[in-house]
C-alpha cells in the first residue's frame, strides 16, 4: 500500500482559503503521526447538548474492544466526559456511539482504604494535569486511593500496571455489571473468571462476553458480591456480580493484570490472551502498540499544515479506525471464528459490528476502500456471513441489527468497495444480498421500510405508517444507483438493471418545483400542505429540506434540471451557506 502525502498548504484541508498566523508552528517533516493525536478530543460532552460524543478509546485500529476510564454511572452512553473530576473503573468497551450505547462491558477499579463496592463509594477524584491519554496507553493518579493506574491493549486483551501505595486494604474490584454476570476467583491460579451479558441494542441470542484475568501477586482475600451484598461464595451468577481481591502492598509496589475477553468462550479468552500478551511485559506491549498506530496512521501523511491542524487531522484519523471493529476471533487452528448475533452460535469466518451504515456509507467507507482495502475486504466478508446467518445486512449493526436510521446504505457500501477494486470475495452473493434487502423489510430496520408504497408509488408517501417519507425516498434512490452500478459491472441482465437504474430518478417524485425543494408528497400525488424547508418534520431525519434537498448524489446534473437552471441551483446552494446553522451538507457521489 502506497502512502497518501497530503499537503495543507495546497488542499487548504478542504474548507476553502485558511489564514494562518505569522508566528504559527508548521508540520514540515511528520515522522510519528500518533504523536498528533488527541484522543480526549471531542468529550467535553453531555447528553443536553449532544457535542463531541467521543471518549478517550485505548485500543488497537479495528479492534475488538477497547478501554476507557469510566466517569460516568454504569450504563450511560456518555461514559468518560471531560468536565466530570471522578473516575469510577476502567472499563472495557465497545460502544460505538452514546446513542447507541454499550455492550458486553465490564469494569477493573483500584481502591485502598478498605472494600468499597458501589460504584460512587470507589470513585476517585483525578486531574487531567495528571492523566496521560494515548492511543495505545493510559495512565492516570486516581487521588483518593493513591494509586496510579496504567493501561495498554491489544485487540482482543489489555495489561494494567497499578502503582499502589503502603496499605493493608489494597484491593481490585472486577465489576461485570448488571442485566446478567458471573464471576468465579480461583486463587490458586491468581486468577478471575466471569462473563456479562449486558447489551443495548436489538434481540441477541446467547450473548455472553468472557473475560479472564490474571494477576502476579497472591490474593490476601477475595469476596463476591450480589450488587452490594456480600456472599460466601467463590462462584456466583446473578443480576449484577462484583469481585474484591485484597493485598497487602509496600510503597510504590506494582501489581500487573492480564485481561483478555472473548464473546465465544472462556477458553477462546484463554487463547486470545496467549496468542496476544504470552509473557510480554507492560513497557514491550506499549512500545509495540505505539508502532503499530504509526504504521496505520502513516498510511496518509499530511505535512504543511500548522501543528495544529495536524493534530485535527490525526485525531479525526484515529477515530475513522475504530468502527466498524472485529467481532471476530482466531481459534486454535489459526481461523478467524465469531459469535453469531443472529443465531447465537460460534461460525467460521469475519464479522464485524458497531457502525450504521446511514452515517458512514458517504466518507468512512470510500475512505477504507482507498485508504485500506485490505481491512474493507475483510468487512466484506464479514457482510456476507451477516446475510447467510441473519438474512438481511444490517444497516445498523451494534453488534446486530438495531432498529434506528433509516435507509438500504448497505447498497452503497457493497458498490463501492466492489467498484473501487476490492476483490477476492464473493461479490455474487452480497448482490443477491442488497437486491433482497431492496424488496423486503427485515428485523430491527434491516431491509427497507415502505418498501410496497416505494416499489407501487416510486416514493414513500408521507401519509402512511413508514415516516420520514421525504428521506426514505431519496435513500433508496441512491441505493437503486448503488444496486444498478454494482449489477451492471457485475454483467447481470440488462433488464434487471435497468429496473434498478430507473428507480435511481425515483427521487424526482419528491421534488416541488413551485419551491425548489423536496417535499413530503401523498398518496394521491399531492404534495403536504404547510410546508416549511426549516422543519425538522415527519418527513425527514435528523435534517430539513434544506439539507435533504441536495441528497442526489447520483444524478447531480438532474437536480440542476429540476431546478431549471444553472443560476437557481447557484441561487439555493448559496442560501445554503448562508442559512450554514441549519445545515450539513453531504459529499457528493461516494459510489461513483
Amino acid at each position: 500500500m502506497k502512502k497518501v502525502l497530503l499537503n495543507f498548504l495546497a488542499l487548504g484541508l478542504g474548507l476553502g482559503a485558511i489564514t494562518l498566523q505569522a508566528n504559527a508552528q508548521f508540520v514540515s517533516h511528520l515522522q510519528n503521526p500518533v504523536d498528533y493525536v488527541n484522543p480526549l478530543m471531542g468529550t467535553d460532552s453531555k447528553f443536553e447538548l449532544s457535542n463531541g460524543n467521543t471518549y478517550p478509546a485505548i485500543g488497537m485500529p479495528w479492534g475488538m474492544n477497547m478501554w476507557t476510564p469510566q466517569t460516568g454511572e454504569m450504563g450511560s452512553g456518555w461514559q468518560y466526559t471531560y468536565g466530570a473530576d471522578k473516575i469510577r473503573g476502567f472499563k472495557q468497551t465497545h460502544q460505538p456511539s452514546p446513542w447507541m450505547n454499550d455492550y458486553g462491558q465490564f469494569a477493573i477499579m483500584p481502591t485502598t482504604g478498605g472494600v468499597k463496592v458501589d460504584q460512587k463509594a470507589r470513585a476517585s477524584w483525578f486531574s487531567h494535569k495528571a492523566e496521560t491519554v494515548k492511543p495505545y496507553y493510559y495512565k492516570v493518579f486516581l487521588a483518593d486511593a493513591n494509586v496510579t493506574t496504567e493501561l495498554t491493549p491489544t485487540e482482543r486483551t489489555a495489561q494494567f500496571q497499578i502503582t499502589y501505595p503502603k496499605s493493608d486494604s489494597a484491593a481490585l474490584v472486577i465489576d461485570a455489571f448488571d442485566k446478567g454476570s458471573y464471576i468465579k476467583v480461583i486463587p490458586a491460579e491468581r486468577k478471575i473468571v466471569g462473563y456479562t451479558s449486558r447489551y443495548s441494542r436489538g434481540k441477541l441470542k446467547n450473548f455472553k462476553n468472557y473475560f479472564v484475568i490474571y494477576l502476579d501477586k497472591p490474593f490476601d482475600f477475595s469476596q463476591l458480591y450480589d450488587n452490594e451484598t456480600l456472599t460466601d461464595e467463590k462462584s456466583l451468577k446473578a443480576d449484577h456480580v462484583l469481585a474484591v481481591i485484597g493485598f497487602k502492598t509496600t510503597q510504590g509496589e506494582k501489581i500487573h493484570a492480564r485481561v483478555a475477553s472473548s464473546f465465544i468462550s472462556e477458553a477462546q479468552a484463554e487463547l486470545n490472551l496467549k496468542r496476544e500478551q504470552g509473557s510480554k511485559g507492560f513497557d514491550q506491549m506499549v512500545t509495540e502498540g505505539r508502532k503499530i498506530w504509526n504504521d496505520k496512521l502513516g498510511r496518509i501523511k499530511a505535512e504543511g499544515g500548522t501543528v495544529d491542524q495536524t493534530r485535527t487531522f490525526y485525531s479525526c484519523l484515529y477515530r475513522m479506525m475504530f468502527f466498524p471493529n472485529k467481532l471476530y476471533e482466531i481459534n486454535a487452528e489459526g481461523k478467524p471464528v465469531h459469535w453469531s448475533p443472529y443465531t447465537g452460535e460460534v461460525k467460521p469466518g469475519y464479522m464485524f459490528g458497531g457502525t450504521g451504515f446511514w452515517d458512514t456509507f458517504r466518507a468512512l467507507y470510500p475512505f477504507l476502500s482507498l485508504a485500506f482495502p485490505d481491512v474493507n475486504k475483510e468487512m466484506q466478508q464479514g457482510l456476507i456471513n451477516d446475510y447467510k446467518e441473519g438474512g438481511w445486512l444490517p444497516e445498523w449493526s451494534s453488534p446486530g441489527y438495531s432498529n434506528i436510521m433509516l435507509g438500504q446504505n448497505s447498497a452503497s457500501v457493497v458498490a463501492g468497495a466492489y467498484l473501487k477494486g476490492i476483490r477476492g470475495y464473493d461479490i455474487n452473493t452480497l448482490y443477491d444480498a442488497v437486491v433482497h434487502g431492496a424488496h423486503s423489510k427485515g428485523p430491527e430496520a434491516s431491509g427497507r421500510v415502505g418498501f410496497e408504497d416505494y416499489d407501487k408509488y416510486g416514493y414513500v408517501p408521507s401519509d402512511t405508517k413508514a415516516g420520514h417519507s421525504v428521506a426514505r425516498t431519496l435513500e433508496y434512490a441512491y441505493d437503486d444507483y448503488a444496486i444498478y452500478r454494482l449489477g451492471k459491472a457485475l454483467g447481470k441482465p440488462k433488464a434487471e438493471t435497468d429496473l434498478y437504474r430507473k428507480r435511481a430518478l425515483n427521487y424526482k417524485h419528491v421534488f416541488d418545483a413551485s419551491t425548489n425543494f423536496m417535499r413530503g408528497k401523498n398518496t394521491d400525488g399531492s404534495f403536504i400542505a404547510d410546508f416549511d424547508p426549516y422543519s425538522w418534520s415527519r418527513d425527514f431525519i435528523e435534517g430539513n429540506s434544506w439539507h435533504y434537498t441536495w441528497s442526489v448524489f447520483q444524478d447531480v446534473q438532474g437536480l440542476i434540471d429540476l431546478m431549471g437552471a444553472i443560476n437557481s441551483l447557484s441561487r439555493n446552494w448559496i442560501l445554503s451557506f448562508l442559512h450554514r446553522r441549519y445545515l450539513q451538507l453531504p459529499a457528493i457521489n461516494p459510489v461513483g
